[in-house]
């Protein structure tokens, strides 16, 4: 499964220790139960936070995403966070395998999947998958531990209410990173005041804790080559349905038979088009803690809308 790129802006990645394969291939052959031995590697990649891997040996094949070694809880996130959504049993998933240190990286393999498929009514079937993965729900907002939204601490303490999960766990956290990221006192004194109005986009919505992939933009799903939508890259968290949703409509890429579906399959609430910027504002803060730039000026600008719809 290759990695595509996942922001406009990304930092190269590279790795000057020598890969230690031989660590990385007993600690895979304990996990399958079975002798695994690298043969042969091949970079194919990688996003803004890893570098990407595909191994090869004894007629097996694996992807490995690679990092430093300080970053191996991030990849036991991410292989609990596929195993959640493989759990709801609605949309495929590369199957995690093990996750581990070896030398000075840290690593994740997963199955290796051969992507390249499309056509025919496949983001219909996408979108239907999706609100089955959504409607895999529960009591509490958030999650049993902490993840990354990119490179990002992300947290997911259980929180019944949503109105406060967000505020506090999300937009909140958001908006602390992006003030030690050098933000200007006018985005932060506008994003305080949209926290404290932020309820008003809740009055009449009570959103259920679904399953959410957390970071659902067109880099982090692809088509296999026997038409089957898959996701990767999660940031999962149980959480309002129409962060998911938001989130693919921020940079495009799904397309209308994708939203048609799902709304056919799980209608959404006639406030989502306001929501949503409230949704999507916390990437961009989160996209200008990361890389700066014109993200902050886009916060800004979202802030403003939303602070107009509550006056």
């Amino acid at each position: 499964m290759g990695t595509v790129l996942g922001c406009f802006q990304c930092r190269l990645i590279v790795y000057d220790e020598i890969m230690d394969w031989s660590s990385i291939s007993q600690q895979l052959s304990a996990a399958l139960g079975r002798p695994f031995q690298v043969e042969r590697e091949s970079s194919i990649g990688g996003g803004c936070i890893n570098a990407a891997w595909r191994i090869e040996g004894g007629g097996q094949h694996y992807f490995v995403k690679l990092n430093s070694a300080n970053r191996l809880d991030m990849f036991a996130a991410e292989m609990e966070g596929l195993q959640a959504m493989a759990a709801a049993d609605a949309i495929r998933v590369p199957e995690p395998i093990c996750y581990g240190a070896a030398g000075a990286q840290s690593f994740l393999v997963m199955e290796y999947l051969e992507l390249g498929g499309g056509g025919g009514n496949v983001m219909a079937e996408f979108g239907r998958q999706m609100s089955g993965l959504h409607r895999h729900t529960r009591a509490d907002f958030g999650w049993s531990r902490d993840n990354t939204i990119g490179s990002t601490h992300q947290p997911n303490t259980p929180e019944h209410d949503w109105l406060t999960f967000w505020r506090q766990q999300r937009l909140g956290f958001q908006l602390e990173l992006a003030a030690r990221a050098g933000a200007g006192g006018r985005l932060l004194n506008k994003g305080d005041k949209l926290l404290d109005g932020m309820g008003a986009f809740f009055t009449d919505y009570q959103p259920v804790a679904s399953a959410l992939h957390g970071d659902l933009w067109s880099g982090n799903y692809a088509i296999l080559h026997n038409g089957e939508a898959v996701i990767f890259d999660p940031a999962f968290y149980f959480g309002d349905r129409e962060a998911d949703l938001a989130m693919t409509e921020l940079f495009g890429g799904f397309g209308r038979d994708f939203y048609a579906a799902y709304s056919e399959a799980w209608p959404l609430d006639s406030g989502y088009p306001v929501r949503k910027t409230l949704y999507n504002l916390y990437h961009i803060l989160n996209h200008f803690t990361m890389f700066g730039g014109g993200y902050g000026s886009q916060a800004e600008s979202m802030i403003d809308r939303l602070l107009g719809e509550i006056h």
